[in-house]
């Protein structure tokens, strides 16, 4: 094989990480896990523990050893900026709730796996290290590892759970910052005891790392302090102030690797003494993040990867030992949280769910280790075992923490208080319908229609506006700043509230922002949650599908336990005349009654039902002829039954269309329209179709729809 340019082999193998980091970071999103996971096995694929053992001479040429000198400069440019990007997004906010719970809790959970794993260190250094190493640093290096936990997966946990504004979110994430910040210290003096080779030597190397936090705190933070007011005056980040940002963070690196500690920790304090000024954050964050974590961090997981050897677990023994490092990292986290919680008087359930959060090791627990194995203080049968063990750790947290506090538990905090809602003179709930709002400024006919199916109160409105976060170390996904993006949807939701008319309809609004990782999973959840009677969702067109009822539509009308209805808007002002194709199915039966439901809140709306039949009102079904025969004759007054020739009902219904403001349809066969099989005559009939087109999905009894507004049962 001809011999590659090294700076063409290294392009060649930066674009190879980036893009299977994003293959496998997608794919752990799919089965709702971190990113971090799949970019953590992205690399490990590339390494010897998969390429290197199924293709040797293709890693070999994709992966030589000269090269990998120049990885390691790039991933650890990337986690300078990671570790200030971490300092930065480390809130004091966070340290002001419950504050001597969380010192004692985090403190805990630190002590009890650290002494865990000093114990096993006795167990593990006569197996995986040699003379070279000193047992002090050997034991501290690993009880470091086995103690500290990931904030910044924490932090996007909590996010993507809405548990940001709980006692238990609020908790986690105060615990989480005060671990995060003690075990930085505790891995400062493991590897200041690593160079020197004894805790005595590194009394000078402690010392001056004290006197450098306490300079960055006093002198560096007064500095700072004046480039946040010359951002107050000025509004933007110019590209001069990021520099000289830029450069701080370098030179404080610097400084703390002379000191005798690592680089990571001057890029992480210059952040944390930054002012926390909500603007400059957020716009420092935004301009630092994606460069830094696109193409920097891959290259750190790609560099760990090819460091990490699954096959040097070659005998059962091993693998016991493995198994060993993973039990005793998690007892020892769980165990330390879950008591010292109990202890500050928390109950059972949040306690656990807690010991679980703090269980979360992911990025973090990888930077440790690979400082480790630089220092030569951890061997790569040790550094292989601990990366399996924080995949582990950082896989179980999510599906651990929703067994254990599980989502209808916190409906309070999924639900606003105001959807407790229900009608005083009956002990029947009120009428609730569910309303996803993409954007407010365009979907204010999705929300009157919906007014019009639920009246007024006690009847109730919920437009759901749900925020995705795509990415796991965006600055989005901290909780305060999250908080800024519900609050913003918020104000907008109120706004398109206001515009609502008449006035007296938008006492029955209330709406919903909550953050989401699958917006159609969270839609059916807080629909269960809600007891909502009724989906009703605005049509989109998916953006690599013809299908009108396909995408994340498609998912909440075939998946809900929910009556689902689609409303495909043609901008129609008013809606006084309906329209319902009526062909005796479950799915027709709910677009006849949320037809009722408009007669009864607006006494000028007409309907007219096309049959598909010539023997008229035979043809209704049981349920139905039953309903309309106790309809009060105001009602049915405005009722007419229009026999439909079977000859092309969707072109009859799309003729009969023009004379109406809202044409309804159930997700049938007769009107092109199934629940598995959306596809062309879904188009043909909203494309067609003159009125607005409201496509009806039958999930329970339709008598639900309107059992609240008749005044005897509907079967007497």
């Amino acid at each position: 094989m001809l011999t590659m340019n090294p700076a063409i082999l290294v392009l060649l193998q930066v674009l190879i990480v980036i893009g299977l980091s994003r293959l496998m970071g997608l794919f752990c999103r799919q089965i709702k896990q971190p990113l971090v996971i799949g970019e953590i096995i992205a690399g490990i694929m590339l390494g010897p523990s998969l390429l290197g053992l199924i293709a040797p001479n293709v890693m070999t040429a994709l992966f030589p050893a000269e090269t990998l000198p120049y990885l390691n400069i790039l991933s650890q440019i990337g986690l300078i900026f990671f570790m200030f990007l971490i300092g930065l997004e480390l809130n004091p906010k966070y340290l002001s709730g419950q504050l001597e719970k969380a010192v004692l809790i985090s403190h805990v959970s630190i002590v009890v796996p650290f002494a865990l794993g000093i114990s096993t260190a006795l167990i593990l250094y006569p197996i995986v290290s040699n003379n070279g190493v000193s047992f002090t640093a050997f034991a501290l290096f690993l009880g470091s590892a086995l103690s500290i936990t990931a904030f910044p997966v924490l932090a996007r946990i909590i996010t993507e759970n809405n548990l940001q504004g709980t006692r238990l979110g609020t908790l986690a994430l105060t615990c989480a910052a005060v671990d995060d910040v003690t075990a930085w210290c505790l891995l400062a003096l493991a590897i200041a005891v690593t160079r020197t080779n004894s805790i005595s030597g590194a009394f000078p190397t402690i010392i001056a790392s004290i006197l450098y936090i306490i300079l960055m705190a006093t002198a560096g933070r007064w500095l700072l302090r004046k480039l946040s007011i010359h951002y107050q005056r000025t509004g933007r980040l110019t590209q001069w102030v990021l520099a000289w940002i830029y450069m701080g963070v370098v030179a404080s690196a610097l400084i703390t690797e002379l000191i005798g500690i690592h680089l990571i920790f001057g890029a992480f304090l210059l952040g944390a003494v930054m002012p926390k000024d909500p603007g400059l954050v957020r716009e420092l964050a935004e301009k630092t993040e994606d460069f830094v974590l696109i193409f920097l961090l891959p290259i750190f997981f790609a560099y760990s990867g090819l460091r990490t050897e699954i096959g040097l677990l070659n005998r059962p023994e091993l693998w016991l030992l493995c198994a060993l490092v993973v039990a005793v990292a998690i007892i020892g986290k769980y165990v330390g949280t879950y008591v010292a919680a109990r202890v500050s008087g928390i109950e059972k359930r949040e306690a656990s769910a807690l010991g679980w959060l703090m269980n979360t090791r992911g990025l973090t627990e990888l930077i440790v280790l690979n400082i480790g194995l630089s220092l030569g203080v951890i061997s790569p049968l040790l550094f292989t075992l601990l990366v399996i063990m924080a995949l582990v750790t950082t896989f179980m947290t999510s599906p651990l923490l929703e067994m254990t506090y599980p989502k209808e538990l916190i409906k309070l905090d999924i639900i606003e208080p105001e959807t407790q809602t229900t009608n005083p003179q009956s002990l029947t709930p009120a009428y609730r319908v569910l309303v996803p709002v993409a954007n407010p400024n365009t979907q204010k006919g999705l929300v009157q229609l919906a007014l019009a199916i639920a009246g007024k109160p006690p009847a109730v409105v919920h437009p759901l506006s749900l925020i995705e976060l795509e990415e796991d170390y965006l600055f989005q996904s901290t909780p305060d700043e999250a908080n800024r993006l519900i609050e913003k949807q918020r104000q907008r939701l109120e706004e398109l509230i206001q515009s609502l008319e008449p006035p007296e309809v938008r006492q029955g609004v209330y709406p919903i922002i909550r953050i989401a990782q699958d917006v159609a999973k969270k839609t059916i959840e807080i629909a269960q949650v809600d007891q909502a009677n009724l989906i009703l969702v605005g049509w989109h067109r998916p953006a690599f599908s013809d299908n009108r009822l396909g995408g994340r539509v498609g998912k909440i009308l075939n998946n809900s336990p929910t009556d689902v209805a689609v409303f495909v808007n043609k901008e129609q002002q008013q809606i006084r005349s309906l329209l319902v194709a009526y062909a005796s199915n479950i799915h027709d039966d709910l677009g006849l009654t949320l037809a009722l439901r408009m007669m009864f809140n607006d006494p000028n709306r007409q309907l007219k039902i096309l049959v598909t039949s010539n023997e008229g009102e035979e043809e209704l079904s049981h349920e139905l002829r039953n309903m309309i025969n106790v309809l009060p004759t105001r009602i049915q007054s405005r009722l007419e039954l229009i026999r439909l020739p079977e000859t092309d009902p969707i072109q009859a219904v799309i003729e009969a269309s023009k004379t109406v403001d809202l044409t309804i349809v159930g997700t049938s066969r007769t009107w092109g329209i199934e629940r598995q099989t959306l596809g062309r005559y879904t188009d043909q009939l909203a494309q067609d179709c003159h009125s607005s087109l409201l496509i009806t999905r039958s999930y329970s009894q339709v008598t639900s729809h309107l059992e609240s507004l008749l005044q005897q049962p509907i079967n007497s």
